[in-house]
């Protein structure tokens, strides 16, 4: 059985902890590979060869930076078939998913690319009277990334190559259920020309977590998960004084006005909740339709569309699939009592994925594309993130009920309105209290150059990833202020508030 490896200052390392964790193909249900946890010491010991490297690298000129970016991100192209196929297999998104996840990681790369421009700093001459000022944008050491097991090639993505960009090193811990992705960008790196030990792996659990948010040599910490964990990550980081990003749960809501075009609102909606079997933070698994009429209209739209849906494994005879199995067994059962419950609280089940099978494929972890209607606030399919194929429609009288539901829930990561009135859009982007927002598009997600986040319990930090927040996170700023005075000029000394006049 193939063991899944650490990647410490450049070498493949196995974790030396007695507990193994069993990887499985979610399509199938069968193991195919396992990895071993990684102890307190070697968790330390990628810390500490990160640490080692950082004064190197930082010295190294933006430039010289950038070059091993763009090396790393003609290596991702060349590889991208490959890459695709190792996450389908180990988490079961269908290729074409795959490649469009690894396609947005690499624009964060291409965005890093730039880095010399984007890391210049500011200059302001005679400020005062032969006096200069300039800023600095410096690294700031060892940075730390927590990745979860949804996008195992793009989130990992959103972080490290801006951090090592800006002149950091780093030490990403990947989600356990699908890490072998994690290696394979750390052996491209490598072979882009990054020095050993300036990105590292360590394979993991809690125990690994806990060492990256307590050991004094790592400087900032990126999360991305659910909001309990992500509540946790960043109070325990930050009491440590480290710098944190840490990005939460969702509960995505659509307002479907009646003027909207029903088609292309149909065809967004159904790709936005079912897409990746709904495990994206910025699934949309709420729609709120403002009137009975465009209820009812959206439900009929649906039950077609979702009738020839293409279910099945994202790999194998069938390459059109849209649609393949959730992460695992425990997490297939956590969904299934997610619709029992909107059930049993009085939903209306339009249909039903419960009983989907599969044949070959009998052991896969599938649920297919489920819809409720009539759904309430207090039912528990509305108020939490089910990250599954279920998707919710909650009837408002007007365009006020429903911005109201949107702003009252917990979460306010991604929310989209699709109408054709541009004053309605205009108000609902100025008064919708959700970080992230579309019209017409149902999933709003920025592109590199832009920063990605929510809002309320969907981050905690004041800085969003990639684009100019993640810059900005990565490093520190350092203002100068400098005055070459003339040998000539005879100096007195100045005992009140200096003035620069």
């Amino acid at each position: 059985m193939d063991t899944v490896t650490n990647f410490i200052h450049g070498e493949c390392v196995t974790g030396e902890s007695p507990r193994v964790q069993a990887i499985f193909n979610p399509a199938t249900g069968e193991q195919i590979r396992q990895v071993a946890m990684s102890t307190v010491q070697q968790t330390e010991q990628a810390i500490a060869s990160a640490q080692q490297a950082f004064p190197g690298w930082a010295r190294q000129s933006p430039l010289k930076r950038a070059r091993v970016m763009f090396r790393f991100k003609s290596l991702l192209e060349e590889n991208m078939d490959s890459l695709a196929k190792l996450i389908s297999e180990e988490h079961g998104k269908v290729y074409s998913d795959a490649v469009g996840e690894v396609t947005r990681g690499l624009e964060v790369v291409e965005f890093a690319c730039g880095i010399p421009h984007l890391q210049k700093g500011e200059h302001s001459a005679n400020v005062g009277t032969g006096v200069d000022s300039l800023s600095l944008m410096q690294p700031l050491g060892v940075c730390a990334g927590i990745t979860p097991f949804n996008f195992p090639a793009m989130v990992p993505m959103w972080m490290f190559p801006i951090a090592l960009a800006t002149g950091n090193t780093f030490v990403l811990k990947p989600s356990e259920k699908d890490p072998s992705l994690a290696i394979r960008l750390a052996q491209l790196l490598k072979e882009a020309g990054l020095p050993d030990g300036v990105f590292n792996v360590v394979q993991g659990d809690k125990e690994a977590v806990d060492v990256l948010l307590t050991d004094p040599r790592v400087q900032a910490v990126s999360f991305v998960g659910s909001t309990s964990i992500a509540e946790y990550i960043y109070q325990t980081a930050s009491a440590q004084g480290k710098r944190c990003q840490a990005l939460g749960g969702a509960k995505n809501h659509c307002i479907l006005m009646p003027d909207a075009d029903m088609d292309m609102a149909t065809s967004a909606i159904m790709g936005a909740a079912f897409g990746a079997a709904g495990e994206r933070c910025m699934a949309l698994s709420v729609v709120v339709a403002v009137g009975d009429n465009t209820a009812d209209d959206l439900c009929v739209r649906l039950g077609q569309q979702i009738a020839k849906l293409r279910v099945g494994p994202g790999l194998g005879h069938n390459p059109e699939n849209e649609m393949g199995p959730l992460i695992s067994a425990p997490h297939r059962a956590k969904v299934l009592g997610y619709i029992d419950s909107g059930e049993a609280q009085g939903a209306t089940l339009r249909i039903d994925g419960r009983g989907l099978k599969l044949p070959g494929n009998e052991q896969g972890y599938f649920v297919g594309p489920t819809l409720f209607d009539n759904v309430t606030p207090e039912m528990t399919i509305y108020k939490e993130e089910i990250f599954g194929p279920v998707l919710c429609v909650v009837r408002a009288k007007d365009y006020q009920t429903a911005i109201a539901l949107i702003n009252k829930h917990e979460y306010g990561n991604g929310t989209a309105i699709f109408t054709r009135d541009g004053g309605t859009a205009r108000r609902f982007c100025e008064e919708v209290q959700v970080g992230m927002v579309g019209v017409n598009v149902p999933i709003p997600v920025p592109m590199a150059f832009h920063s990605f986040g929510g809002w309320k319990r969907s981050i905690f930090g004041p800085l969003n990833v990639h684009g100019s927040d993640g810059v900005r996170f990565y490093t520190r700023m350092k203002t100068v202020t400098a005055r070459w005075p003339e040998t000539s000029h005879e100096q007195i000394a100045a005992f009140s508030m200096p003035t620069l006049g």
